[in-house]
């Protein structure tokens, strides 16, 4: 990873925060998109001390708020000369259903929408990059789910549960349908599923939600052990030419049917697309 530049969202805790560490200890400088300012300034400087030298920085952006999301990106795709991977793992599970300013759904605008505007945006300046990568952290807990195109904002009824999945079902379609738009340019993408993992995750929800979340992290495996698959896809010369997978420690699995459904992940692209505009 050395000299090479890697974009990272939800980067300053649990996973994201371990990956984007280990790759800046294996010589990568790393770029934070983050909301939280003062985590974000105790990230970067754990970053400079474990890869120092290297000129990490971070971008502040609410990426629930395209507005946000079109900013960080577009400032982002002006100042970095090359993008070599782009990790989007910045994601929450909301204990309740509530809108954002441009009316979308809180889960499906920070787990899906950022993830596709992002790349959207910082596109062009990962293929001049090439070979570049863009990995996607999804999550087993798609399964079971079906994508419902005709309610992405869950108006008929809202379960934080079934939202978070499904959100999680989009991460995979969005990256077939990506890795399918991305053939022959030297650019991969593939998605994870990085295990249960004890972060913060949840801990904001609110209500049952966050006090199931906390019991079941006893449970949970380390953020070290679910962040290697992320660095893995980042960093590993055995899948340098391996792009549309789902992974899990290491390995490509299939993920449920309904993730393997390309009329869906076309679809979704094409309202996501039009959200974003």
């Amino acid at each position: 990873m050395q000299g090479k530049t890697v974009v990272v969202t939800g980067g300053t805790s649990g996973i994201g925060e371990v990956a984007a560490r280990k790759l800046a200890e294996m010589g990568a400088r790393i770029v934070l998109i983050a909301r939280d300012k003062s985590r974000a300034e105790a990230t970067l400087a754990r970053l400079r001390k474990r890869g120092p030298g290297l000129a990490h920085c971070v971008h502040l952006a609410d990426l629930t708020q395209l507005a946000e999301m079109k900013r960080v990106a577009g400032q982002i795709a002006a100042e970095e000369p090359r993008i070599d991977v782009l990790i989007n793992n910045a994601g929450a599970l909301f204990g309740s259903r509530r809108l954002t300013p441009d009316g979308l759904e809180r889960t499906f605008a920070l787990n899906h929408m950022a993830y596709f505007v992002i790349t959207k945006l910082l596109r062009e300046r990962i293929v001049a990059s090439a070979p570049a990568r863009i990995v996607s952290t999804a999550s087993g807990a798609h399964e079971g789910e079906v994508l419902d195109l005709d309610d992405l904002q869950s108006e008929r009824g809202y379960s934080a549960r079934k939202a978070y999945s499904r959100s999680k079902l989009c991460n995979i379609l969005f990256t077939r349908e990506l890795a399918r738009r991305l053939k022959n340019t030297g650019v991969t993408a593939n998605c994870l599923h990085p295990g249960f993992v004890a972060t913060r995750f949840g801990d904001q929800s609110g209500g049952m939600i966050s006090n199931f979340v906390r019991l079941a992290k006893f449970f949970a495996i380390s953020p070290e052990e679910g962040a290697k698959t992320i660095v893995y896809l980042a960093s590993s010369s055995e899948v340098a030419g391996v792009t549309g997978q789902y992974f899990y420690k290491y390995r490509a699995i299939q993920p449920s049917l309904a993730a393997r459904d390309d009329r869906a992940a076309l679809l979704l692209w094409e309202r996501s697309a039009a959200l974003a505009a």
